[in-house]
């Protein structure tokens, strides 16, 4: 099928590929672990509905060898790195704009590990969250968690980069590595002035391709995607796993292609009926309520940076950062390392209780004036490599959500930012918070819609799974899925952001029998990790 590209694309060297976001904190654990063992309604257009699609529907996938980074990307654990070996890939053409299919394509990067029994149902898809993580290395990592169970016998286990991300092709790049280190905003909420905010509309288009590119990344365009990856497949219908955003995404494409679903698992929820600023202070409110389940575990400790106190490991926590808003501290490296990257260290140990411990050294450290621990947390988090280069996950995000988030006027945001700052008070910079949005001046407008996937009709059972102590998609987001797309909810006892990636038999047995049976855990079933 003939393929364009936009002009003057340019895209970061596939070579720079590294573990990406939500995944990593997972990933740190697997390897203890593996060692020792409204909604806007889908448009009604005939060419978002099947017309026209059919070139791109009836394609056929040119499985090959894999980009490298598939297998240098994934953590050092045999398992893992072998089942990357077995990894084949592909790319899929989609349309850059549904409804223009004649005009210019997108190519979709593909990974998948073919089924090993001789009865397999199909594919399983993966989306591992973000907006803006690559599921093409998320493949081999499931794949190795659920070997020697009964899913990678009976499906193939395939990941995608959603358009805009990792290897896929135009890819969003909007930063250098060095204004990356920097802490260039990556955010609507970070430290946007009117002409930064102008700039950047620039900045992402001269290093993605054109200002087109930066206008079709949303979910809708994914879902639509995801669907033409399906038929791609050859498969009939849907069966899918997402993490995090995935949730959001699978969420979407229920909405969108309810007829062509078979099965959803959505992990770690994102709440569809929560406008953008609802969910962003729920989403502060769970990391704070994480931190001080993790300030509760340090002062079990033998010497714990936050004191004795667990009412004052708030106060203890801005002691130690709020300094580095003004005075920043310099790292091994020559880099400086003020109060947000120290925070997004914390942050990011958060997501998994297994990198508790890497949160305690950080902080100790950081008592003594240095900010290296710390800060290789957070460069494990944003996928930087030792030789400082980052994957543009990232950017990704920041691109995508220009088209999935509300955006506000300079009053709203200085009033979110304030509300913020009450919700997670130990990263609460002391300053005032910033009055402009990032996506002011965006090509397109958001194309998502709040509330969303709702009232589906004729949606199958759908399995949602929530832990208890997620710190950034709480437990109240999985209620509310599972409650809107009338899901089954299966609860999990612990402080991990995404369980299907944490290894544990309980979540892994009732996902195989939901995708390879349709059986669903009974009513009010728990698992612990």
């Amino acid at each position: 099928m003939p393929h364009t590209t936009p002009a003057g694309f340019r895209r970061k060297d596939e070579e720079r590929r590294r573990w990406p976001k939500p995944v990593m904190a997972a990933a740190t654990a697997l390897v203890l672990l593996l060692a020792g063992c409204s909604g806007a309604a889908p448009n009604d257009d005939d060419s978002a509905n099947g017309v026209g699609l059919e070139r791109f529907m009836e394609q056929e996938l040119a499985f090959g060898a894999c980009d490298a980074s598939v297998v240098d990307s994934q953590p050092p654990v045999p398992q893992v790195v072998e089942a990357a070996k077995k990894a084949e890939c592909a790319m899929l053409t989609v349309p850059m704009d549904y409804e223009d299919l004649d005009g210019e394509t997108v190519e979709i990067a593909v990974s998948r590990i073919s089924a090993t029994g001789d009865n397999p149902i199909g594919s399983v898809l993966l989306n591992p969250g973000g907006p803006g993580a690559a599921g093409t290395t998320l493949a081999p990592l499931v794949n190795a968690l659920w070997t020697g169970g009964p899913i990678p016998e009976r499906f193939d286990i395939v990941g995608f980069d959603p358009r805009g991300v990792g290897l896929s092709n135009p890819a969003i790049d909007c930063y250098s590595d060095e204004e990356r280190d920097a802490d260039a905003p990556l955010s609507a909420l970070g430290t946007w002035t009117e002409e930064s905010a102008r700039a950047i509309v620039d900045k992402c288009a001269d290093g993605s391709g054109n200002e087109e590119v930066l206008a079709h990344l949303g979910t809708r365009d994914v879902a639509r995607d995801m669907d033409v990856l399906r038929s791609a497949l050859g498969d009939d219908k849907l069966t899918y796993a997402g993490v995090s955003y995935g949730t959001r995404l699978g969420s979407v494409y229920a909405e969108m292609f309810p007829e062509n679903v078979r099965a959803l698992v959505l992990d770690g929820a994102v709440d569809p009926l929560m406008d953008t600023a609802d969910r962003r202070i729920q989403l502060s409110e769970g990391v704070q309520a994480s931190f001080q389940r993790f300030a509760d575990f340090c002062m079990t400790q033998a010497a714990c940076p936050l004191g004795t106190d667990p009412a004052q490991a708030t106060a203890a926590a801005q002691e130690l950062l709020q300094p580095l808003e003004e005075e920043p501290l310099v790292a091994a490296d020559g880099r400086e390392v003020g109060f947000l990257s120290a925070g997004e260290g914390i942050v990011s140990g958060l997501y998994s209780e297994a990198s508790w411990p890497a949160i305690i050294a950080g902080l100790t450290e950081l008592e003594t004036g240095r900010p290296d621990a710390l800060l290789a947390i957070r460069d494990g988090y944003y996928g930087r490599s030792d030789s400082g280069e980052y994957t543009n996950s990232f950017e990704a995000l920041f691109a995508i959500n220009c088209l999935d988030e509300q955006r506000f006027t300079e009053e709203e945001m200085t009033q979110l930012g304030h509300d913020l700052n009450e919700a997670v008070p130990f990263l609460d910079p002391g300053s005032t918070p910033p009055a402009q949005d990032g996506c002011e001046f965006w090509p397109a407008e958001p194309t998502l819609g709040y509330p969303y996937a709702t009232d589906i009709d004729g949606l199958p059972e759908v399995l949602v799974i929530s832990a208890t102590g997620d710190p950034v998609t709480p437990h109240e987001g999985g209620i509310s899925l599972a409650d809107t797309l009338g899901a089954r909810l299966l609860t999990v006892d612990g402080n991990q952001h995404g369980t299907i990636i944490s290894a544990n038999a309980c979540v892994d047995g009732a996902v195989a029998d939901y995708l390879i049976d349709l059986e669903l855990p009974d009513e009010g079933a728990r698992c612990t990790i």
